[in-house]
């Protein structure tokens, strides 16, 4: 199968950037296509718990809930142990959906993607 990879370095300083790889990706999943999420650098804390109930842009559903829709399509969700570290973040304080995962993760997700978008 197919897969993209979407890497979000925004964080939940910047609303606008946040919404491009939940849509994408869920959208690869109906086209049958793998699709990964990892949050890295500031990223991640867009997976915080809480955060994103809080950020709604336009009409558009909270954050939250395309978040929810996406990993209900089978959309994975991974944050960088590394990035938690960096802006003390433990690993109970994301959603339960996201997986912690070390640096080098990464760099093989991006050897076996089909594809690499960054936000």
């Amino acid at each position: 199968m197919p897969a993209l990879l979407y890497v979000q370095t925004s964080g939940i300083d910047t609303p606008e950037r946040l919404y491009s790889p939940f849509i994408l990706a869920q959208t690869a999943k109906a086209m049958g296509i793998d699709a990964i999420i990892y949050f890295l650098g500031m990223g991640i804390t867009v997976v915080k718990k809480g955060n994103a109930d809080k950020i709604r842009m336009g009409q558009f559903p909270s954050l939250k809930e395309v978040m929810d829709q996406a990993v209900k399509a089978g959309v994975k969700l991974m944050v960088c142990e590394q990035s938690c570290q960096l802006i003390s973040l433990a690993k109970g304080d994301f959603v339960p959906e996201a997986e912690i995962v070390g640096a080098a993760t990464l760099n093989d997700l991006v050897l076996e993607a089909d594809g690499t978008m960054w936000f």
